[in-house]
């Protein structure tokens, strides 16, 4: 039971997740004002309200304009029920939550200038009156303050619920763009610089996303949807990156319980002519992402293909000696077949993890639905001044 003493842990409950997404034809959007009453009733009810506030995560793409940040609204179909959620946000003193993820403009659009998605000014601002926008979060964000401005609630504050960059999966989805861009924003963030639109003022709070890629998640949107981590699964920070907060830079996990180093590969000694089946099934079950183009595994071959394809299966299955068989065209090899970039990973040993593979003298944070949260500032940047 979450009791009031508790609460320093949570500082939000999420009322759905993007609910007014434009795939979803406003199936939710009848559900969303009266569910928050509930919820809040209970809050009060366990004098928790003066501590948690419920908010409902946004996708970006609720608003919109046809060309400059000051421009925009609402979409039409939301302008009703955005008014509503606005009011309800500023009786209780949440804030209007938003995800932004500058990525995927440039993934979708092959005319989006690659140097507006990052932090270090762009050769093509966008210019609205009095106000030069160098990069895609300024303006993405002062076009939210805008809508919530036609609404009648142009200084509720604004907290980024997700925003991050994906290390694989795409050209644009690697090490070195996603560090640029995450400390671009970090170093935003704290400087309190704010956006043109709200000078000074920048979001309530910020959420990284995310801490750990998830193998198992859906790639509909794109290979990269596996790869948002600023950690490998094994908890080994993937690119330097600091947080702005005296010594906050990231720390690898310690003492982690790896299954023994060997690996499962093709096997040199066998004809490859009939391993389209198998391959299908390791990559069925394990993640073979890094193996497509923009992944750090594209263009190893064919051979290497395959032996990627069957390590990751293999440990999957927690180096069961069965998993490498693949009817006699996969070997067990104790040498590290890892080529340039692509590693070929060594699984954790799920049986040791009560021996708790720990960050230095921090917490490696914990997974709420789509929202990750750290208490120990690992993804989560507040806005405090200078803290």
């Amino acid at each position: 039971m979450l009791m009031a003493n508790d609460s320093i842990f949570y500082r939000y409950i999420a009322v759905g997740n993007e609910p007014f997404l434009t795939s979803y034809q406003g199936q939710f959007q009848s559900y969303i004002i009266p569910a928050m009453t509930n919820i809040q009733q209970s809050l009060v009810k366990a004098n928790l309200a003066s501590y948690i506030k419920l908010v409902v995560p946004c996708n970006a793409d609720a608003y919109q304009s046809a060309s400059v940040p000051s421009q925009g609204v609402f979409r039409t179909e939301l302008t009703q029920i955005m008014t509503q959620l606005a009011a309800v946000l500023s009786s209780s003193g949440a804030p209007f939550v938003v995800n932004i993820y500058p990525f995927l403009s440039l993934y979708q659009s092959s005319d989006f200038p690659q140097d507006y998605a990052f932090f270090e000014g762009s050769t093509h601002p966008v210019v609205d009156g009095p106000n030069v926008y160098y990069n895609a979060f300024d303006g993405n964000f002062d076009t939210l303050v805008s809508a919530l401005g036609k609404i009648g609630y142009g200084q509720l504050p604004i907290a980024i619920g997700e925003i991050g960059w994906p290390t694989e999966g795409a050209p644009s989805a690697n090490l070195t763009a996603a560090r640029a861009f995450n400390q671009g924003l970090i170093n935003q963030i704290t400087s309190n610089k704010g956006t043109p639109l709200r000078p000074g003022v920048p979001p309530a709070d910020v959420y990284l996303f995310s801490l750990l890629d998830e193998e198992q998640k859906s790639i509909l949107p794109g290979n990269f949807e596996r790869h948002w981590g600023i950690f490998s699964f094994d908890g080994q920070a993937k690119y330097l990156l600091n947080l702005g907060l005296g010594n906050s830079v990231l720390k690898n996990a310690k003492e982690v319980p790896y299954l023994p180093f060997r690996w499962c590969v093709a096997n040199p000694a066998q004809n490859l002519d009939r391993v389209s089946d198998h391959m299908k099934l390791a990559c069925s079950m394990a993640d073979c992402t890094t193996l497509y183009y923009g992944g750090s595994c594209y263009g190893i071959g064919e051979k290497g293909n395959v032996s990627y394809a069957f390590n990751s299966y293999y440990q999957q299955q927690k180096q069961d000696p069965k998993s490498c068989d693949f009817d006699g065209l996969g070997m067990i090899t104790y040498l590290d077949p890892s080529m340039g970039e692509c590693r070929f990973f060594v699984g954790v040993d799920d049986s040791k993890s009560s021996a708790v593979a720990s960050c230095g003298n921090r917490c490696c944070g914990i997974c709420f639905g789509a929202w990750v949260l750290a208490s120990c500032v690992f993804l989560y940047v507040r806005m405090m001044g200078s803290a």
